[in-house]
């Protein structure tokens, strides 16, 4: 499968400042696998060492932080050469070895011509004690975006047929239309890469199912496998309430939809634990829609989204027929679905997490900061053409352009730009 991090893990290479390298991100994206094929790809030689899988890797950083020291030792482990410039060497769940994660310092300042890359699908936290503060480059891999999906499934055409779109133009019916198709196919399936694949090779959707399956109950299994029985039970309530906080009018996060009674105090840890571990995303309401937005988050006001649509929708329980439906697959939980893909796509774009805006009795989806300019987007899932939030907002503020994505054909209307949803990764195309 093409993934486009290869590209930066490329480029990462060929860095003259390159530093040890972080890859995170949830586990089952494909971590793991995008390591060993670059590896492959652009290394003579690449060893493996697993910190989940070895507790005995984690004697050999406790004795020494010395990178040639620890060099000799992974040779021995290994049974295999380490050369500088030539081997890749990957350290996989490093957070399970804080003193790997700060032997990564030492290799940044003493030994920088070995190629270190490492996987987590933690969020390791810089006020770690062990954290190697400015000594670590760092990237994030999704879920296959709905470009990669199409890749893999053989349509590399009509890939190259949304790039090369750079004007606000009606699109052709015949594309509009296929484009549309393979995007509730997309909604179906997701992009977890063992999904993707069983899907592209056997068109199963029995399998398919049975992966999502797979899937989340093993995050379920990790709530306790990394935490106490106490505190897994906590984010398991919260995990299993995602769909019931999506299918709300107003989808801002309540802790009372977990439980009758509960808390900020009581689940707020256990949120967090989801949000390090990569499994969903977290919006903040913002006071202004000014720059810098992060100077203007409301921290107690926020929405959370599953980190992959084809999960959520295997989490909620549609069954796959409903793609049959005409758009009823965008428009369930009130749209939650089509708010959930156009997310996590503008995460991948952007590689950080938008936030978004309510002001009277209206709210802007989504608020994105692009080279130092505030753009606001609305999400329809459907060719409705009301968008009063956006026509309000655009009233009130002093902005040159604002989004629109729906299942509309592309145009501009004054300020604002109509996108139909599969084109959300090209985004950029129609900003310049």
């Amino acid at each position: 499968m093409q993934r486009f991090i290869m590209e930066k893990l490329e480029k990462w290479k060929n860095d003259k400042n390159r530093k040890p390298l972080i890859l995170k991100g949830a586990r089952q994206v494909g971590k793991t696998y995008i390591l060993k094929a670059f590896g492959e790809k652009y290394y003579q030689n690449t060893v493996y060492f697993n910190f989940d899988h070895d507790e005995n890797l984690k004697d050999l950083f406790a004795v020494s932080k010395e990178p040639k020291r620890i060099i000799e030792k992974l040779i021995l482990i290994s049974g295999s050469k380490i050369e500088p410039e030539k081997t890749l060497i990957i350290f996989d769940e490093i957070g399970e070895c804080p003193d790997a994660l700060n032997s990564l310092k030492y290799f940044c300042e003493e030994a920088n011509e070995y190629h270190i890359v490492s996987a987590s699908s933690l969020r390791i936290r810089k006020s770690y004690t062990s954290f190697p503060v400015g000594k670590v480059d760092f990237m994030n891999l999704y879920p296959m975006s709905f470009s990669e999906f199409l890749i893999a499934d053989g349509c590399q055409n009509l890939v190259s047929y949304m790039n090369s779109i750079k004007k606000c133009e009606n699109l052709d019916n015949i594309f509009f239309s296929l484009l549309e198709e393979k995007l509730k196919v997309y909604f179906i399936v997701g992009g977890m890469p063992e999904a993707v694949n069983e899907w592209v090779l056997n068109k199963n959707i029995e399998n398919v199912n049975k992966i999502l399956d797979n899937i989340l109950n093993a995050y379920e299994s990790d709530f306790s496998k990394h935490t106490s029985n106490i505190f897994a039970s906590k984010v398991s309530l919260i995990w299993n309430s995602i769909p019931s906080q999506l299918a709300k009018e107003n989808k801002k996060f309540v802790y009372q939809v977990i439980k009758s009674g509960a808390r900020a105090r009581e689940y707020e840890e256990a949120l967090n634990w989801l949000y390090d571990a990569n499994l969903i995303e977290k919006i903040y309401n913002i006071s202004k829609p000014s720059f810098p937005i992060k100077a203007y988050y409301d921290l107690n006001s926020f929405k959370i989204y599953l980190n992959d649509v084809g999960l959520l929708r295997k989490m909620a329980g549609l069954d796959s027929n409903i793609i049959l439906e005409k758009n009823k697959l965008f428009e369930e939980f009130k749209g939650s679905f089509t708010e959930n893909f156009i997310l996590n796509m503008l995460h991948y774009v952007y590689d950080n997490e938008p936030s978004y805006y309510t002001f009277k009795q209206y709210e802007i989806d989504f608020i994105i900061q692009r080279k130092n300019k505030i753009i606001p987007i609305e999400v329809k899932a459907n060719k409705n053409k009301n968008h009063q939030s956006l026509t309000r907002y655009n009233e009130l503020h002093d902005n040159e352009v604002s989004i629109r994505f729906s299942l509309d054909n592309l145009k501009k209307d004054g300020k604002i730009i109509n996108i139909p949803l599969f084109l959300v990764e090209y985004i950029n195309n129609f900003l310049e």
